[in-house]
């Protein structure tokens, strides 16, 4: 029961507080408190976890894109540089390699073989990798992309 009693007209109130009344069951106050501290700490992980699948999700697709795109330019050049001794009669493997190992080395991102198999079909093999941002915080550094092309010089009767 609460009882207010002013000291004067114009004066503050004086609130007094009886106490609670003896079998009463009191909640602590706290416990609240902890179930929503744990509740933001698990959905604040789960965010964090999210964002980092979302950000190096995107640095893994980009890095098979770029490899992707390096096989395939390897593989086309090295077709292109064999096509001219392929029309005299005597297509040149050496020059396939040579024009598709360029073509690697231009790109310090993307590492790669190649392969110059007979018919004059070149097969090349790349790899690259990005750190990464969020996923670094538990243990992964890195994500890497493998990709690979294949030629094939045609020859025109």
């Amino acid at each position: 029961m609460t009882r207010n009693t002013p000291t004067t007209p114009a004066g503050p109130d004086t609130t007094t507080t009886l106490p609670a009344p003896a079998g009463a069951a009191r909640r602590p106050r706290d416990q609240r408190g902890h179930a929503l501290s744990a509740m933001v700490l698990v959905v604040t992980t789960a965010l964090g976890l999210m964002a980092g699948l979302v950000v190096d999700g995107g640095r893994q697709v980009a890095a098979s894109r770029r490899a992707t795109a390096v096989a395939e330019q390897a593989a086309r050049a090295a077709t292109d540089a064999a096509a001219a001794s392929a029309l005299e009669g005597s297509p040149d493997p050496r020059a396939a390699g040579s024009a598709a190992r360029a073509v690697l080395a231009s790109d310090p991102e993307v590492r790669g073989s190649v392969t110059v198999l007979p018919g004059l079909r070149v097969r090349v093999e790349t790899s690259a990798e990005a750190p990464t941002v969020f996923l670094s915080v538990i243990g992964i550094g890195s994500v890497r992309a493998h990709a690979s092309a294949t030629a094939d010089l045609v020859r025109v009767p």
